[in-house]
């Protein structure tokens, strides 16, 4: 064989061999967009990392992770400091579509229904977790996303949530649930408005504005109820849980129940209902290392959720109450302690 031939067949023999390390030696880059430094968005972006180091892609071996954190102030959120907020989710998905991660994680409803489509539109698979309510965020239904994008959610279905309630409380007939205008809370409440009647109940509802305090329109409203709900809603977070705080005193001396659908400890919640934050950043992991490793389209992904509920219960407020729960919760349930 001339020279000139055997230095071609090396150099092609060479290349094949170097394929598979190439392939081993791929580093991926992930950029995170969120909203708020909130301890549930922790959980779930823990929860995303985790699960990718199972699939073998490990932060700071094969792994960069390059995480904003958009700081906004929910009490504050006037017009102006709402469009101020767009702007700037705006911007920072400008600034990843620019740079080229392989996947980009949004975490909460404004990071991915007003970062996602720049993203989207430079050819970067997006996926997103923490989302409560899936339309709320762009998405087609609860389980189908759409192009370019996929991800897990909180979404839970309520007629599964008012049977568990209906189990927990026997007796009981009515519910009272105050919320503001917060998307994922509205949502909530009409969610919860069609599923209660199967379950025996009736839902009576009351908005309020974000600055309000809750006592007077609470003492209206638990003369009629015997249950009183918090929905997913910042409302209840804020001023570190002022109304929260408030409406467990009350329901304290009114001897009524507080149920919260979230599984996020909230003051004056007696049971919880809802998703584990840690778990949906995990199915939100399991459909990135999909994308990442074997090149699945987001599109073809379905929209993933916690099947069966999470059930906290708090003793203190059961005794505060003189509540007693069924053994059948009692079994379900983790403490919220």
């Amino acid at each position: 064989m001339k020279r000139g031939g055997f230095c071609i067949v090396l150099l092609f023999v060479l290349v094949i061999f170097s394929i598979p390390c190439l392939a081993a030696e791929k580093t991926y880059r992930i950029e995170v967009l969120q909203v708020t430094a909130i301890e549930p968005f922790k959980n779930a972006y823990n929860g995303f990392v985790k699960e990718l180091e199972k699939n073998g892609i490990v932060k700071g071996q094969n792994l960069t992770i390059n995480r904003t954190i958009i700081d906004f102030d929910v009490e504050k959120s006037g017009l102006w400091k709402k469009i101020g907020l767009l702007l700037r989710i705006r911007s920072e998905a400008s600034r990843i579509a620019a740079e080229k991660p392989d996947l980009v994680l949004t975490i909460g409803t404004p990071a991915t229904k007003y970062g996602k489509d720049k993203i989207i539109a430079a050819g970067i698979p997006v996926v997103f977790t923490a989302v409560a309510i899936p339309t709320a965020a762009g998405c087609k239904s609860v389980t189908e996303a759409g192009p370019g994008f996929t991800g897990a959610t909180l979404w839970m279905d309520m007629n599964g949530v008012v049977k568990i309630m209906r189990l927990a409380f026997p007796k009981a007939k009515s519910i009272g649930v105050i919320h503001s205008e917060d998307d994922n809370a509205v949502a909530q409440v009409e969610e919860l408005k069609k599923s209660a009647p199967s379950a025996g109940f009736t839902v009576l509802s009351r908005q309020i504005d974000k600055n309000a305090h809750i006592t007077s329109v609470a003492q209206e409203l638990n003369k009629q109820i015997d249950l009183s709900v918090i929905p997913l809603d910042t409302y209840y977070a804020m001023r570190n849980n002022e109304a929260s705080k408030e409406l467990r005193d009350l329901n304290t001396t009114m001897k009524i129940p507080g149920v919260v659908l979230a599984y996020v400890k909230v003051p004056g919640g007696v049971l919880y209902i809802g998703s584990d934050f840690a778990n949906i950043g995990a199915l939100s992991g399991r459909h990135a290392a999909k994308i990442l490793k074997e090149g699945v389209k987001p599109e073809t992904l379905p929209v993933m959720r916690q099947e069966d509920l999470g059930i906290m219960v708090d003793t203190k407020e059961m005794k505060a109450l003189g509540v007693e729960l069924p053994m059948g919760i009692l079994q379900l349930a983790k403490s919220v302690e």
